[in-house]
């Protein structure tokens, strides 16, 4: 994203991905989330259980506690309260609330509750890692964790984690042992996910490449890759021939150009390739 010059074009980039996120998440959330009970995932994992034990539909009470949890982070955070998140909790309130009109649902879309656990948690986790990935967030109980980062010394993950917990528990007293079990395994599986499709979206490649002669290699990766490099002399230790280490950083699609390129113009050089989802610098993360 930080690759975009253009400050409209990735504002409006950014806002995009937003709106594609909250979509995604908001169609997992509406079609298999809430029509199976799953009590997991916050918010919408409480609205579940209050919506069992009430007048109210889930989409309703995610409304209506996003728009208080709204207020309370314009109290207490004020201007530091990030545009985005205002921007993805509304959004999500809007989708509930045009689906709910639209497409109605009295029921689960099939008889397999474990397919549809795993489209529960696939696309939430997605939309998820996504906000996540660009500075943003969903609102909700993230809402509540930037409150208790100021203002206490509470451990957040902890705090939130009470909340995931607190509706899985109500799930099995409301739903009965087979819709808690199914809460369960969905707020295990949750992180895991999320954290790996962040993990495989950040994914790099990183080059070692022992070479004789570094010129083109080097020319075609900031040439032809807009990429850059490190190179320095390096000896065999059996050999004692003089070689020439190059290392780089690109994206995996860059990568597989890289490594076809090597191959055809020093087939005996020697590539090391490893997998990084955490680089600092110039051009990826910032430190």
């Amino acid at each position: 994203m930080k690759q975009i010059e253009n400050k409209t074009l990735r504002t409006l980039t950014e806002y995009g991905l937003i709106t594609f996120s909250i979509w995604i998440m908001v169609v997992g959330i509406y079609f298999f989330k809430f029509p199976n009970n799953f009590a997991f995932g916050g918010v919408t994992g409480l609205a579940t259980v209050i919506s069992a034990l009430t007048h109210w539909s889930a989409s309703q009470f995610t409304t209506i506690v996003n728009t208080v949890l709204l207020v309370l982070g314009f109290l207490f955070l004020g201007r530091s309260f990030g545009v985005k998140t205002v921007y993805a909790s509304v959004l999500m309130s809007v989708f509930l609330y045009i689906l709910e009109k639209v497409c109605p649902i009295t029921g689960p879309l099939t008889k397999e509750p474990l397919l549809e656990l795993i489209f529960a948690i696939l696309l939430p986790s997605v939309g998820t890692a996504i906000l996540f990935n660009i500075g943003a967030s969903s609102g909700g109980t993230d809402i509540i964790a930037m409150i208790l980062k100021r203002y206490t010394s509470f451990n957040i993950g902890t705090v939130l984690l009470l909340v995931d917990v607190t509706g899985v528990i109500m799930a099995y007293f409301v739903f009965g042992p087979e819709t808690g079990l199914f809460s369960s395994l969905g707020l295990m599986a949750k992180s895991l996910v999320i954290d790996d499709v962040i993990e495989n979206m950040n994914l790099c490649k990183c080059f070692s490449i022992i070479c004789d002669d570094p010129a083109p290699i080097c020319d075609y990766i900031i040439h032809g890759l807009n990429r850059s490099a490190t190179v320095y002399e390096a000896q065999g230790a059996f050999s004692h021939h003089k070689k020439t280490v190059i290392l780089t950083t690109m994206k995996r699609s860059q990568a597989l150009k890289l490594r076809n390129y090597i191959r055809n113009v020093e087939p005996s050089a020697f590539v090391l390739i490893s997998n990084s989802s955490e680089i600092i610098g110039k051009g990826f993360l910032a430190s």
